[in-house]
């Protein structure tokens, strides 16, 4: 297979034959495959531990009666239903396969070869990889206390800036913006700069001064607010997701978006779950609840949590955390180690329910017990 790739490496272009793919939390299934083991705990991808709620079930299963057509290529129903949630027009609203589509759609409209676009160290892998993927060059801004510092992200916009990217909160860390410090930074951006503001985890945030950009859009038309399914409305298996802005930036993402990218059933189960307001106000009680008591434990094993606002919370472990991780695997518990941001000690590790989260600490105090034994018997 090696072979073969390298063969044919030649014939992509410069910027693919670089790029390195987004590599997924590993599925309960593969983990059980390759080590014979059962019943393993996945708490490495953020899904919601409760699942969708009874509403976008039925109608996912009422709309599997028409499997044989195709969907609502427009999507008509689920973009007004997200209008009338915003209070904006449908024209404002762009449907993608997941926001991470949307995300995707945004790079392919307003970046080529001769652009840059702008994000955080430490910020959702899959910005790079979209700005790659068309060519731009990126500037990384480093972090501050592991979130975005917009100080520093404001001196990397140039004349050739296109996109500026911001998770708020953000994936893996869990930090957040305050709304003075985030508008200021929007308002001072040139006419010229698209800003994406990706509020994935928008529904967990209770803090005050967190903002609802989505508010903002007719006070910028040069905003992008992503939003997604997949979180707290507990629908990650059919991938939908959505984009906010001015109507002419929709038209214009419009333009690249692949037809029937929102299947009928991710439509109608997500039109559902936006009218299920019970459904999200359990989710977020229950993550709340869990949340504050993984984080003590986690804290109690002298373990360092970044302060998180989402669903998962993110640990410095105090080593290198691939054997931690690789242990944890063995013991049936999948884990999401976050390297490839650049965070090598540290582990992300999603709510689950409270089970899963009991699991998942026993088998991490004993793990921590054995590899910090090895560590210190390999230091004899």
């Amino acid at each position: 297979m090696s072979n073969a790739h390298n063969q044919h490496l030649h014939l992509a272009a410069p910027h693919i034959a670089g790029l390195t793919p987004y590599v997924p939390g590993k599925p309960v299934s593969e983990l059980e495959r390759e080590l014979g083991i059962r019943e393993a705990v996945k708490l490495a991808s953020n899904e919601n531990p409760l699942g969708c709620g009874e509403a976008a079930r039925a109608a996912y299963l009422a709309a599997a009666a028409e499997l044989g057509r195709y969907p609502d290529g427009g999507a008509f129903a689920l973009r007004r239903a997200i209008a009338d949630h915003h209070g904006v027009e449908p024209l404002q609203v762009t449907v993608g396969n997941g926001s991470n589509d949307v995300l995707d759609l945004v790079a392919r409209t307003f970046l080529h070869p001769d652009t840059e676009s702008v994000f955080s160290e430490y910020a959702f892998a899959v910005y790079p990889i979209a700005i790659q993927s068309v060519g731009a060059t990126a500037r990384v801004a480093p972090a501050r206390e592991y979130g975005h510092d917009l100080e520093a992200m404001a001196e990397l916009v140039s004349a050739r800036t296109r996109v500026v990217w911001i998770a708020n909160p953000n994936n893996p860390t869990g930090t957040w913006l305050g709304t003075a410090a985030l508008r200021a930074f929007i308002e001072a951006l040139p006419e010229q700069v698209i800003v994406v503001v990706d509020e994935a985890y928008f529904e967990y945030v209770d803090e005050a001064d967190y903002p609802d950009t989505s508010r903002w859009l007719a006070d910028f038309p040069n905003l992008i607010v992503t939003r997604t399914f997949a979180k707290v409305h507990g629908l990650a298996a059919l991938r939908v997701g959505y984009g906010l802005s001015h109507p002419h930036v929709a038209e214009l993402m419009n333009r690249v978006r692949h037809p029937f990218n929102a299947n009928a059933p991710a439509q109608a189960a997500a039109v559902a779950a936006l009218g299920d307001r019970a459904h999200v106000e359990r989710s977020v009680a229950h993550n709340q609840a869990e949340m504050a008591r993984v984080t003590a434990e986690l804290e109690r094993l002298g373990l360092a949590c970044i302060p998180s606002v989402c669903n998962f919370v993110t640990v410095d472990l105090g080593r290198p955390a691939g054997p931690v991780d690789q242990a944890l695997l063995r013991e049936g518990v999948i884990c999401r180690p976050v390297a490839n941001y650049g965070l090598a000690n540290h582990l992300r590790i999603t709510v689950g329910l409270e089970a899963e989260n009991d699991r998942m600490l026993a088998a991490l105090a004993k793990v921590l017990r054995e590899t910090g034994a090895s560590a210190e018997a390999a230091g004899a």
